[in-house]
């Protein structure tokens, strides 16, 4: 693949992510209501804005885009950089206090490793910001698998958060290599084709679980073997965007609706799954891209990069 062909598939997984990001925001409004304008499929009025989630995707593709690979020290200077530019984009807890200390000049290494009682990070954060990674390798899985992990590890230590990034990734890459007519595997081909490229961990057995949950199983059901992210772990998220992706990925606007229905973690759901099918389907519903906020005429496209 062609840097230039590089460049242009990462963006578009940022797009997506960013889209997604800013649809599913819009959403954290009181259940009932989201429920009844789901149903209905009625956007909420804009603008819509994006979230840290986009905020670190940039920051992802920034890297790949300068240095070709991820670069985790300039990474880790990257998002600290970012975060502090508005740090009320929606950052979690713990993201609040690693990316503090790494803008402070605290080894990037010490801090994601001290986590949680020294147990690192499981949350969804690795996973949200992955698709620009699996676009820009797609030609190549182990890159793509190993860049990944690169580029969690710069805030998630547990092998959770780290698989949790390795499986969009690696989702992200077949769903381009798909569109390119280089991979042919859907549904439950392509949820065990990426589960057969992980490590041993709760995140690879609950996509494994994915295969048996049909497409047409409720949501509740959908949600009660899968996770809807409310519990802001990989392991809780990652399985079920999957899983939209595997049965919805011919279309953006199916896909993310299917996402938002689950509630939940909403904004980072909707990112994920944004991220991965836009890479395959051709369109981006019209009067949504009005409404979002765009990151390419975002302030954190400029990041100082050395």
């Amino acid at each position: 693949m062609e840097l230039k062909d590089r460049i242009k598939y990462a963006k578009r997984a940022l797009t997506g992510t960013a889209l997604g990001d800013c649809f599913g925001q819009s959403f954290f409004i009181p259940d009932e209501t989201a429920r009844q304008r789901i149903k209905n499929r009625e956007i909420m009025d804009g603008p819509w804005h994006f979230t840290d989630d986009t905020v670190m995707a940039i920051g992802i593709y920034s890297i790949l885009e300068k240095y070709g690979k991820i670069d985790q020290d300039e990474l880790a200077r990257v998002f600290a950089e970012n975060y502090a530019r508005d740090w009320h984009r929606g950052y979690g807890g713990t993201a609040h206090s690693v990316l503090r200390s790494i803008g402070e000049g605290q080894n990037w290494r010490e801090v994601a490793s001290s986590a949680f009682d020294g147990m690192g990070s499981m949350g969804n954060g690795g996973a949200m910001r992955a698709a620009p990674v699996g676009a820009y390798f797609a030609d190549d899985l182990d890159k793509v698998l190993y860049y990944a992990r690169a580029s969690a590890e710069v805030t998630h230590a547990h092998m959770e958060g780290i698989v949790g990034a390795m499986a969009v990734a690696a989702a992200s890459a077949l769903l381009l290599n798909k569109k390119l007519g280089n991979y042919s595997g859907e549904g439950i081909t392509f949820l065990r084709d990426v589960a057969d490229r992980l490590p041993e961990s709760d995140t690879r057995s609950k996509i494994l679980s994915a295969v048996s949950v049909k497409k047409d199983s409720s949501m509740d059901f959908v949600i009660s073997v899968l996770g809807n992210g409310s519990r802001l772990t990989a392991q809780d998220t990652v399985p079920f965007c999957l899983w939209c992706a595997a049965y919805y990925y011919t279309s953006t606007e199916e896909a993310l609706w299917t996402a938002v229905s689950a509630l939940g973690d909403r904004d980072t759901i909707c990112a994920i799954v944004g991220g991965m099918v836009f890479l395959f389907a051709d369109e981006l519903p019209q009067q949504w891209l009005s409404h979002m906020e765009h990151p390419e005429s975002s302030v954190f496209m400029n990041a100082r990069i050395r």
